[in-house]
């Protein structure tokens, strides 16, 4: 994790965003070797805003290869994390508006997508399509301190014609970011929101399948 400020609420955001946010894909036919994501991040503070990093590392399962108009599914499993209870001497109250984005992959059509598992979240999570997009919303706040485990996302897909298809996390920038919360600490006695903005920089494919046609001369 690096930090690029160090005034203590710029690294309570910056903390509480690794421990709430670091969720998402990797690739392999099963559990494959973790994809290092790094994350660029800006908080909302009373000192102006303030930018940070931080890195994170997800599973997920996908098949190698599938056949044109094939229906396969993708699997992304978040681990397990707690959210700090202080950070840079503050009380970390709560993390609260937690949304995540997954783009559609490219070359697949969508069939379903479902969350299974997840504890600690006060909630079920909440799934929506917004235009070529899934949104993960956790209606609840996570208190400071907690235990919790975000649900793992299954994209069930139909294969397109050719290429290969790529699992990204969401966000381009800042002004169009895949991961937003809120987190809220305690300020001499007084609740301190840093609304905080991310996106993947750069965006590693983190789950990759290749579409494979039959050989047409045969053998």
């Amino acid at each position: 994790m690096r930090f690029l400020r160090t005034h203590p609420l710029a690294r309570m955001a910056a903390v509480v965003f690794v421990a709430a946010g670091a969720t998402l894909m990797t690739a392999g036919t099963a559990a494959a070797a973790p994809v290092d994501v790094v994350y660029t991040c800006e908080a909302s503070t009373f000192i102006g805003p303030v930018a940070t990093t931080f890195d994170s590392s997800v599973e997920g399962t996908a098949p190698e290869t599938v056949a044109p108009g094939e229906t396969f599914a993708i699997t992304v499993t978040p681990q397990a994390d707690q959210i700090p209870g202080e950070v840079s001497g503050l009380p970390l109250l709560e993390v609260k508006n937690f949304t995540l984005t997954i783009p559609i992959p490219a070359n697949s059509t969508l069939v379903s997508a479902s969350l299974s598992g997840g504890s600690g979240l006060g909630s079920e999570p909440v799934l929506t399509q917004v235009d070529n997009n899934l949104v993960i919303t956790l209606p609840s706040s996570i208190a400071g301190g907690a235990d919790y485990q975000l649900p793992a996302l299954t994209l069930n897909l139909v294969a397109g014609a050719e290429g290969t298809i790529d699992v990204k996390v969401g966000g381009t920038s800042l002004t169009d970011p895949g991961l937003t919360l809120t987190a809220v600490a305690d300020f001499l006695g007084s609740p301190i929101e840093a609304p905080t903005v991310c996106f993947p920089d750069p965006n590693p494919v983190l789950a990759s399948t290749t579409i494979v046609s039959a050989d047409p001369g045969g053998v």
